[in-house]
């Protein structure tokens, strides 16, 4: 037990430690940035899902649209993500598919590995609970905001909505 404790300690640090080197150089963002990216729902579609009707948009983002997102990040927030490895990426729906977010530009970031890493495993899990009916849309992208926001706060709650799916 006390072994697996210090592995996990270890992974936690390593992980600290990078992501701090990153933060210092402000190479890519932690977050989105609300200005550019606030969030949006799936309005246009005839498919909807969960016992509360949500609205569901297939992903349909292009390279060139994915490539756009880059360049706004960096030449209109200082970013640099397009000098680092472009497989260390993903553009990010800041509120999942799965929870009725849309393709639009204004739902779209792009994601470290660092960051989805640890905000990723939350997203299956809320739209379980939004199929289960244990959770309503609204609360959901309340919990995915706040999560990536606050990536470090994910493990916790992550606990949490396992918690809540054992009920």
């Amino acid at each position: 037990m006390r072994s697996l404790c210090l592995l996990i300690l270890t992974i936690v640090s390593s992980v600290t430690l990078a992501r701090s080197a990153f933060d210092q150089d402000g190479m890519f963002p932690e977050t989105p940035n609300e200005k550019v990216t606030p969030g949006d729902i799936c309005d246009l579609t005839k498919m909807f899902r969960y016992p509360e009707k949500i609205a569901y948009c297939e992903r349909n983002v292009s390279k060139e649209r994915k490539a756009a997102i880059f360049r706004t990040y960096d030449t209109e927030l200082g970013f640099h993500t397009l000098e680092l490895n472009r497989s260390d990426f993903k553009i990010d729906h800041y509120i999942p598919l799965c929870m009725g977010g849309s393709n639009d530009d204004e739902n779209l970031w792009p994601q470290h590995k660092i960051i989805y890493e640890q905000t990723d495993p939350i997203e299956p899990v809320l739209c379980e609970l939004m199929a289960s009916g244990q959770m309503l849309q609204a609360k959901a992208i309340d919990i995915i905001r706040q999560v990536k926001r606050n990536p470090e706060e994910s493990a916790k709650v992550l606990r949490d909505l396992e918690g809540m799916m054992r009920k």
